[in-house]
């Protein structure tokens, strides 16, 4: 009994990235440079720099190589083997102009104008995050969308002088955030770690000299003496209240310039009139 199966159609944005991808020179995740290797069959056309931007062939004869070789004008690994140069390389041929931005279709527009762009961005977007070690905890300050909106604004390639505007500063953020203003991130998400790891131990510090004894017993002389202070000039006010119910109510400061004796006020001169006076 046959069965009718349907194929998915593949994934423009699968294969966008594969492509992109293959453009990268290899490179060995699991090269261990601690790995001893030890090579059996050595070949000098392999692993000799010697050998290394030239074309060679080994060349069989009946007499011994050894016999003829000299050391002051070539290398013992060069023994057996003819040399020629390399012929120069072809130049790539030029890349095949883009369809027009007004003809394209949906499909050649993203191709041509859109992910060549964005790839980049993206790739750079993760480099960030790994610094940010987003993918080590479950928040961070560091927000995708703001980092890929300042990227792309600053390497506009058809406006310069942007290449030290911040994110704030772009023109249609600051309209944006007028309307949608945004809460202050919390200090936990702003402070680096060493940044808080400094204040957790001088907070701690802190603590370990205020629970000492004599700072005990300090602070509690300062809390008593400061509510018996409280309030001082009201005091001083209910004062000179009592003793001077009607009219003449020296302020607060003047406590010591007016002195009664017999009933009758005796007021204090200053220096410079006592000598005015004499």
């Amino acid at each position: 009994m046959a069965v009718i199966t349907r194929v998915p159609p593949k994934n423009l944005w699968d294969e966008i990235v594969k492509e992109f991808a293959s453009h990268k020179p290899p490179f060995r995740e699991d090269d261990d440079m601690s790995v001893r290797t030890d090579y059996i069959d050595y070949n000098p056309a392999k692993h000799n720099p010697v050998f290394y931007g030239k074309m060679h062939e080994r060349v069989t004869t009946d007499n011994d190589p050894m016999k003829d070789f000299n050391p002051a004008t070539t290398h013992p690994s060069c023994v057996g083997f003819a040399f020629t140069e390399k012929p120069p390389e072809s130049p790539p041929p030029p890349p095949t102009p883009p369809p027009p931005k007004e003809k394209c279709n949906p499909r050649e527009y993203l191709e041509h104008y859109v992910f060549p762009i964005l790839l980049p961005a993206l790739e750079e977007m993760l480099r960030q995050a790994k610094k940010e070690k987003c993918l080590e905890r479950k928040r961070t300050k560091f927000n995708a969308l703001d980092f890929l909106t300042e990227y792309l604004y600053k390497r506009n390639s058809l406006h310069s002088g942007r290449e030290n505007v911040q994110l704030e500063e772009i023109p249609f953020v600051k309209e944006w955030l007028k309307d949608h203003p945004r809460p202050p991130l919390p200090l936990s998400l702003i402070w680096t770690e060493d940044e808080a790891v400094l204040i957790i131990q001088s907070y701690w510090r802190g603590y370990l000299v205020r629970r000492e004894p004599e700072v005990q017993e300090l602070r509690q002389w300062q809390r008593e003496w400061k509510e018996e202070n409280s309030n001082i000039s009201r005091r001083v006010s209910d004062f000179w209240e009592k003793k001077m119910p009607d009219g003449d109510k020296p302020t607060p400061n003047a406590s010591e310039d007016v002195l009664t004796g017999e009933g009758t006020p005796i007021t204090v001169q200053s220096p410079t009139k006592q000598a005015e006076t004499k």
